[in-house]
């Protein structure tokens, strides 16, 4: 996309949202998140809210802690040796890292795709889907709605209804990310965190995530982390931009609905990054 194209689809973005909403009830939301590997703070005071229904996207230079705060929101961060975190990340109005919540339950809630597609490559497309069902003990019949429901709603299901019992590693890379997303949405999360879902990705796969985003958020909520601008204005509600001066711990630079933070920044840092300044 060139930068005229770029400055049009900012154009667009803002004439679709020329009238301001209403922020709806928050889904999820960090208060005061600081997050250490070791003695080694990597992130410090991150206050994000994530309203329900929403796509948000958080962007910055790579090493500024935007994988590793995306991680505290369902407590994987805390899988990892060595990690620490400080603050609050609540749920429903509720601290996941309360002493009493399961966090097994909470991953349920708020599911997680990765960067690289990671589905079952030898077991068929129907149990890559149905897979999560199984590992989590949710107990369901209407196994066969599901998978269609499923597949549907990731926008894979017209390409592979007549090949459910494929192995899933015939699929191509675009087509094993929906995938993935299927198998997440498969738990009924409320809640979808996604990592760079298509670094990996060519162009027309990219466009066929995207989509599904845009129609997922009418539904979940979803926090991405990208470092394609492009994608960031064409799917994001709203934006927070991540920065980490060297040798100080990242942090949230600005924050606000992406029309504002690409077309109208409130810090200097902020205009510079996404318009290819630095980063």
């Amino acid at each position: 996309m060139s930068t005229a194209e770029f400055e049009q689809s900012v154009v667009v973005l803002e004439e679709e949202f020329s009238t301001p909403a209403q922020r709806g009830p928050v889904e999820l939301e960090a208060r005061d998140v600081s997050v250490w590997f070791n003695t080694r703070k990597v992130l410090e005071g991150v206050n994000l809210q994530f309203p329900k229904n929403t796509v948000t996207a958080l962007i910055g230079p790579s090493g500024c802690g935007k994988s590793t705060f995306i991680r505290t929101l369902n407590r994987l961060h805390e899988l990892l040796p060595g990690a620490a975190l400080a603050g609050e990340v609540l749920y429903e109005g509720e601290d996941i890292y309360g002493p009493t919540k399961d966090p097994v339950h909470i991953r349920l809630n708020i599911g997680m795709v990765f960067q690289k597609p990671n589905p079952f490559p030898s077991m068929t497309i129907r149990g890559n889907v149905l897979s999560g069902l199984k590992l989590s003990g949710m107990k369901r019949s209407n196994h066969d709605e599901i998978v269609e429901q499923t597949l549907t709603s990731a926008g894979l299901w017209n390409e592979v209804k007549d090949r459910l019992g494929h192995a899933a590693g015939e699929l191509s890379g675009g087509q094993q990310q929906r995938l993935v997303i299927a198998r997440a949405l498969a738990v009924q999360p409320h809640v979808l965190l996604m990592d760079e879902p298509c670094s990996a990705l060519d162009p027309a796969s990219t466009l066929k995530i995207e989509e599904t985003i845009r129609e997922l958020s009418k539904e979940i909520t979803i926090v991405i982390v990208t470092h394609n601008m492009q994608q960031a204005v064409r799917v994001a509600d709203y934006t927070a931009f991540f920065l980490a001066a060297e040798n100080e711990p990242g942090h949230v630079v600005e924050q606000g609905r992406t029309t504002e933070i690409f077309g109208n920044p409130q810090d200097q840092r902020t205009l510079d990054y996404v318009n290819g300044r630095f980063g």
